[in-house]
């Protein structure tokens, strides 16, 4: 279904931290359905836009939603792939020409964060990470909790059962980063534990003092948790040096720490697309 135009689509899809690749005709040869420049975007449900339609534009759908297939596994494909398209013979076209198109994959939320609590440092919190690629699960007990808070398509506001506050963690994406700052201790605590039987999670961060986690830990250690769980957990929590107590200071600390987790990824010595795969694809010397 092409409900909008790419550039429209793309606008929404970014916003909303939605998986999908854009993909543009970057060179043509001979007769093309379209010309260099024309974009299309696709999800694993729809297409916005058109390449010129027929067998190139379903097979172009075809590889792009591969790309989706991969990100959804959580396999790197941020590189953008660069691919030729004969529009004559087997193509099952007639126009005779060819077409090279640039696939560029953006794998929605690069990062998921499950935000437990809708206190203060929370409420300061969230605005920071809302503008980045990031989705922002967050809980919260009180029925009135989130009566205040601007609706943000990367943030999903969820109840949190007062009495049984670990069950939503079970629908956590894997590889979220954990952070536990609600206003009831007891709660706090039964979370972490919860938490600690995700061994998926990437990072769990848990508000409050050295004095605070030392009686969490003696009571986790009580319950069976092992030191290797146990040390899993942070606390406190922000970037080191960062020891301001009021909220926004600990809400910038935190997102700085974020920040740091996001970006720990070594980046290869080559990234995007290469001289040489222009070459294999234009056949022409790539240029720079």
């Amino acid at each position: 279904m092409r409900d909008d135009t790419w550039d429209a689509a793309l606008h929404r899809l970014q916003r909303q931290a939605q998986a999908h690749v854009l993909v543009s005709v970057v060179g043509a040869e001979g007769s093309t359905p379209r010309e260099p420049g024309a974009k299309m975007v696709v999800t694993a449900e729809s297409c916005h836009d058109t390449l010129g339609g027929g067998r190139f534009e379903y097979q172009a759908i075809a590889r792009a939603r591969e790309m989706l297939a991969t990100a959804a596994r959580g396999e790197c494909v941020a590189t953008p792939c660069l691919e030729a398209f004969p529009l004559g013979g087997r193509s099952g076209q007639c126009c005779g020409g060819h077409v090279s198109v640039l696939f560029e994959c953006f794998a929605g939320a690069s990062m998921h964060v499950a935000l437990f609590g809708a206190g203060h440092v929370a409420r300061a919190l969230v605005p920071l990470l809302a503008p980045l690629p990031w989705h922002v699960h967050w809980f919260d007990s009180r029925p009135d909790a989130f009566d205040a808070v601007e609706p943000s398509p990367r943030v999903d506001c969820r109840p949190l059962d007062a009495e049984a506050p670990a069950e939503g963690i079970d629908a956590l994406p894997a590889g979220s980063h954990a952070l536990v700052m609600t206003h009831d201790h007891d709660q706090d605590r039964r979370l972490v534990e919860a938490l600690l039987d995700r061994p998926d999670i990437a990072s769990l961060g848990l508000i409050g003092s050295r004095s605070k986690w030392a009686s969490f830990r003696r009571r986790l250690s009580e319950a069976g948790i092992d030191d290797s769980a146990l040390a899993r957990v942070r606390c406190p929590i922000g970037i080191p040096g960062a020891d301001g107590k009021r909220p926004y200071e600990i809400a910038l600390a935190v997102a700085a720490e974020l920040l740091t987790f996001a970006n720990a990824e070594p980046h290869a010595t080559h990234r995007g697309v290469t001289p040489s795969q222009w070459r294999d694809v234009t056949g022409r010397r790539a240029t720079y």
